[in-house]
């Protein structure tokens, strides 16, 4: 059995079977803005239309503050009709030389980003004729790519972990569960960490589904079903005749914390004798995607399955297209 590592205490082919819940369909009244409205009350209404429509907390945090650099810069008490394509063009330069802020380039892409998404905000939702981000230009900032588990190395990744399960001394079930649901849904580190017993549906052995479930109204657009292959119904069973032999439907599915499930991931990499890469949640969630892509999955229902917003997807598409070299 893979011996259970402590956590530091600074630590904080598949079936293509989708269902993402969508949003309301209740009509959703724009904030009441018009050309002559202040920077300041644009922001306000800005954020309140992100919460309406689920966007991350990570994303609301990085446009909030953005935006409490664009006010700072414009006035808040500046009239929306009164900003102008010169006047946007000089908020970086302004940035560095009137706040002597020095940024990355990823940094600089997605301040751009922001005047864009914000001001072509206001001018979809028809409170600007204009919009003075469109001519600017975007800087790309180039990450560097990620990179993926071979196909080989997913078998052996499997075989290995299935080898652990059926050793005859110490037999450990979770491993091969882990790395089975992680290389078919691709879910993120937190999604797993929170899975309930409950949440991996055996009730069809043959077409078992993995229900991801997020508590917050406003992450609804998140929840999805996502099919998985027969071989997980059996893993299942070992697993909790192992590590649950009592339990509760509403049990945490891995009850160990996150770290500890790195270090599992990261032991059978090893012992794989995989050394390109780490093998990690997000090695994998990244294999899963490219390896679905290559497979034919609609990009609407990739995205979907990974949980992603339109927004994120436009990067993460791009790092797929490249990966898989279209």
């Amino acid at each position: 059995m893979m011996a259970e590592k402590k956590q530091p205490q600074a630590e904080n082919p598949q079936p293509d079977v989708v269902r993402a819940e969508q949003p309301s369909d209740a009509p959703v009244l724009e904030p009441p803005l018009r050309a002559h409205s202040t920077v300041q009350e644009a922001v306000g209404a800005f954020e309140e239309y992100m919460l309406r429509k689920g966007f991350s907390e990570n994303t609301i945090r990085a446009f909030r503050n953005d935006l409490r650099f664009v006010a700072d810069y414009l006035g808040r008490e500046m009239k929306l009709y009164q900003v102008s394509t010169v006047t946007l063009e000089n908020f970086l330069p302004w940035l560095e030389e009137s706040r002597g802020l020095t940024f990355s380039a990823k940094t600089q892409a997605r301040r751009i980003t922001t005047l864009k998404v914000f001001f072509g905000w206001l001018h979809g939702v028809g409170v600007i004729g204009n919009d003075p981000a469109e001519p600017i230009v975007h800087v790309q900032a180039r990450t560097p790519l990620p990179v993926i588990v071979r196909d080989s190395d997913v078998r052996t990744l499997l075989l290995k972990a299935q080898d652990i399960s059926r050793n005859r001394q110490e037999p450990d079930a979770r491993p091969y569960l882990l790395v089975s649901l992680l290389v078919q849904t691709g879910i993120k580190k937190a999604e797993c960490a929170r899975l309930s017993i409950e949440d991996l549906d055996i009730s069809q052995p043959k077409a078992p589904v993995l229900n991801v479930r997020y508590r917050e109204e406003r992450y609804r657009h998140k929840n999805r079903a996502l099919g998985l292959t027969a071989t997980v119904a059996p893993a299942l069973q070992q697993y909790l005749a192992q590590y649950a032999p009592q339990y509760s439907p509403q049990d945490l599915l891995f009850d160990c914390t996150p770290r500890n499930l790195e270090y599992v991931l990261e032991d059978l990499g090893e012992l794989a004798g995989i050394r390109y890469v780490q093998i990690g949640f997000e090695t994998l969630r990244w294999t899963c995607a490219v390896r679905d892509f290559r497979n034919g999955m609609p990009e609407e229902q990739l995205r979907q399955k990974l949980g992603l917003s339109k927004i994120s997807w436009r990067e993460t598409s791009a790092k797929i297209y490249e990966l898989t070299g279209r």
